[in-house]
């Protein structure tokens, strides 16, 4: 019984918080232009939107708001950094789904940005949105505290760039042959660190902004980055079994991509028992990492619990 209230509980908490985002990015991305901006063209802007409303479980946003919470950050302010970040989240499935990288024709159940639009509108989505983001971060409503905004854009940048996330993708590009006559054979701690990089960077500073708006002392802010790692492994595994077992109408994309691609995952490796039994470990550390917290970390639990659990 209690495990259905705390079920609900975080569907509750993770529906607010996707409102709430979509609210913020709704009306950061209006049509009118704001001081040190000359114009906002209309194509760019509507395909903007396009890429960023209207869908998305916004996860990473939950994991800002959670995480700042446990220090009583200000909502507002969590919300701007959860903006940031999903902005930056957006411009990468973008950018992804272009015919140069994975070549998607659906995203969150409708046409990609390139097939809705065209190829260079996509790739104008993808860079304003990543600009966008460091933007966002450096306004005063995120903090007041102009030392806190510059960590945020440090780590942020870190967390999507060269050693980040831009870098995972490269190596998972690599890993499918796109540079070689034939797909390269990675181990199991390769792909791991590819998937940090690629999927986990992201979710694991999700983790480290609440941590860096809420200026937690070196324990809890330890703590919160081993979470955020450990939950960005096992998301990435979730995904991996999700495209050899799930359903493409569920899920709002094309399963069945990865083997056909020869990605580098760990259920390539593993296979889909060991991987979930791989999953169901990440979530038991994912959730000793919290014990500094307490009673109070129990929907960043029940996040765990979603990854794991995950359908779409």
């Amino acid at each position: 019984m209690a495990g259905h209230a705390a079920e609900a509980q975080f569907v509750a908490r993770l529906n607010d918080v996707a409102a709430a985002t979509e609210s913020l990015l709704d009306r950061l991305l209006a049509a009118t232009a704001v001081p040190l901006e000359r114009a906002r063209p209309e194509r760019l802007v509507a395909a903007m939107r396009y890429a960023c409303l209207g869908g998305g479980k916004r996860f990473r946003p939950f994991l800002v708001i959670e995480s700042a919470a446990l220090f009583a950050v200000p909502r507002e302010r969590a919300l701007m950094a959860a903006a940031a970040l999903e902005c930056v989240h957006c411009y990468s499935l973008v950018h992804d789904d272009l015919p140069a990288m994975d070549n998607d024709e659906l995203r969150r159940g409708r046409p990609t940005v390139h097939r809705q639009f065209d190829e260079a509108t996509a790739i104008l989505v993808g860079d304003s949105l990543l600009t966008f983001a460091f933007d966002i971060v450096a306004r005063p409503e995120t903090h007041p505290d102009a030392a806190i905004r510059i960590a945020l854009v440090l780590a942020l940048a870190r967390a999507a760039g060269l050693g980040g996330m831009a870098g995972g993708q490269m190596l998972d590009l690599a890993a499918e042959g796109r540079f070689a006559a034939a797909p390269a054979r990675l181990s199991l701690a390769e792909v791991e660190e590819l998937q940090a990089m690629k999927t986990g960077a992201l979710l694991r500073f999700a983790c480290a902004a609440g941590a860096i708006l809420g200026a937690a002392d070196a324990r809890r802010r330890a703590a919160l980055d081993r979470f955020g790692a450990t939950i960005g492994e096992a998301f990435q595994i979730a995904d991996d079994i999700l495209d050899v077992e799930g359903d493409a109408a569920t899920l709002g994309k094309a399963t069945g991509k990865d083997a056909g691609a020869h990605k580098a995952t760990a259920v390539a490796i593993l296979g889909v028992a060991r991987a979930r039994e791989r999953l169901n470990g990440l979530i038991a550390e994912a959730e000793a990492a919290l014990e500094p917290f307490g009673a109070d970390a129990g929907l960043l639990k029940a996040a765990g619990r979603f990854v794991a659990e995950r359908r779409a």
